[in-house]
């Protein structure tokens, strides 16, 4: 629809207009600083920031129920601007005018219902929510249609002159950092770094076909994060990473797009996300702080952390109950099937800490937690989500093997419905199925296929080879009728079939 066929009541708040009062504020020492600049850290204490918008008291004049109409009345608009996160403008990045707005696609990815058979299995109703149907296939979109829609403004309105984006990963960042750029390019270049043989071949090709330049470093994520830091420290360089606190903006619409689509009604929902860098589930948690706030939801649902045994420091942190001996550790990690969450030191840490004590504060009672998985349960809830129908990456079969530990600690009860983060398209990851298939993981992994979850091609030659098909050399009249009874019967045969 356009907006001049709206009722002249609902046109009002339609198109979101430029506004709030945006700056940087410091987790460590709370100091406050102008959004005019691209900053990463404190320039006082070094600490990370989030971005705070302090005229966000204005949003309360509008009841709860009519920013739910108006979010609802956005989807149906034709506006390219509107047609994806930044349907919740408001909420995210206000300074952010419309023809600065970066849509590549990325947002409005679906809650999938998990199959009854599916449910059974795991003991427990919920679904997906597939963000691997976004335009790079992964999250990572989110964060970067706020950063680059950022950066454009400053280009196009604040006279930044030319841009190099930089971002460490471990695929899914560089893939979504690329593309994004790639789109406004010449204004804005790309590099990216990224652990060598560490990353995917299907990773590893998006950022390349998008034209950046990739760099391989020796070591792993972390160490690449390091060298970044120090870059975006002294160099003019756009960094891209969830130190971006513009990225945490973006993917904060992970949990508008849950409220929205279940009619914000959050009572007994559980959201489990995977813990990688720590930049979605801090999103995730002060996305529905805000629409609490402003009566747009009435219940702050659970969140739950996932982490593999093989990097796990934040599942390590929260093991102390009491918050004054809580201790933090980075841990060396070992090799993950779940890439994107082989972090050992995620620098979202301090809003992870920061967030969810207000999150519990502001929902009166314990709400976020964090499991630990195995990779054995990460690749076996992979493959049996996609048996069940679903296309889930290795972090979401860890987001469902979390669901699974979650009930059996007690932490997810019964009658609560859960929503599993399946971060990225499964079709990154199928090397890792491959290796399942072949029996074929490294020690180190520590990954046993079950036969009931293998499955390999089979071959069927239900004749001698001079008798078969092959490429030049066709078959035709009564040899290749010969072929086609004899597979057929060969077929039927292993398939168990009856004839009619």
């Amino acid at each position: 629809m356009r907006v001049e066929q709206f009722a002249p009541e609902d046109q009002k708040h339609l198109l979101p207009q430029p506004g709030g009062d945006l700056i940087y504020r410091c987790l460590d020492c709370g100091t406050a600083q102008g959004i005019d600049q691209l900053v990463y850290t404190c320039p006082e204490c070094g600490a990370v920031l989030l971005i705070e918008d302090r005229a966000f008291e204005r949003l309360k004049e509008v009841p709860g129920h009519e920013w739910q109409r108006i979010f609802d009345l956005r989807r149906m608009l034709n506006v390219p601007a509107l047609k994806g996160i930044f349907r919740y403008a408001e909420l995210m990045a206000p300074v952010i005018p419309l023809d600065s707005v970066l849509f590549l696609g990325e947002g409005h990815t679906p809650l999938v219902e998990a199959s009854e058979r599916l449910k059974q299995a795991v003991g427990a109703d919920f679904c997906f929510k597939n963000d691997g149907q976004n335009p790079s296939a992964s999250f990572k979109d989110r964060g970067m249609a706020v950063a680059l829609s950022y950066i454009n403004y400053l280009v196009k309105h604040q006279d930044a002159g030319q841009v190099l984006s930089i971002c460490a990963s471990t695929g899914d960042t560089s893939a979504a950092a690329a593309l994004y750029a790639a789109y406004l390019a010449p204004e804005v270049k790309s590099a990216v770094l990224l652990p060598r043989g560490k990353v995917t071949p299907a990773q590893l090709s998006q950022p390349l076909g998008s034209g950046a330049q990739v760099f391989e470093i020796p070591g792993v994520f972390d160490d690449c994060m390091k060298v970044v830091e120090y870059m975006a420290e002294r160099f003019q360089v756009a960094l891209l990473n969830s130190k971006n606190p513009w990225r945490i903006l973006g993917q904060e619409s992970y949990s508008y797009e849950i409220a929205q689509d279940l009619d914000y009604g959050l009572a007994g929902r559980v959201v489990l996300v995977p813990i990688g860098n720590a930049g979605n589930i801090s999103a995730v948690m002060s996305g529905f702080m805000k629409l609490l706030e402003l009566n747009i939801i009435d219940q702050l649902p659970k969140v739950i952390g996932v982490q593999s045994e093989h990097s796990d420091p934040v599942f390590r942190y929260y093991q102390e109950k009491d918050p004054d001996k809580r201790v933090w550790r980075p841990v060396t990690v070992q090799p993950s099937v779940a890439q994107a969450a082989m972090i050992g030191n995620p620098v979202s840490m301090p809003r992870v800490v920061e967030l969810a004590r207000r999150y519990e504060e502001l929902a009166g009672a314990e709400r976020v937690f964090v499991v630990q998985v195995s990779e054995q349960a990460i690749m076996d809830h992979m493959l049996l989500a996609n048996r069940h129908g679903h296309v889930v990456c290795t972090q979401g079969g860890e987001s469902l093997a979390g669901l699974v530990k979650a009930i059996e600690a007690g932490v997810v009860g019964p009658g609560e419905k859960a929503i599993c983060d399946a971060t990225a398209h499964h079709l990154k990851f199928l090397g890792f199925q491959q290796m399942y298939f072949d029996d074929a993981f490294p020690e180190e992994f520590e990954v046993e296929p079950k036969p009931e979850l293998m499955n390999q091609p089979q071959e069927v030659a239900a004749l001698g080879e001079d008798e078969l098909p092959a490429p030049g050399r066709p078959l035709a009249g009564e040899a290749f009728d010969k072929f086609v009874e004899a597979t057929a019967a060969e077929l039927a045969r292993l398939l168990d079939l009856e004839e009619r």
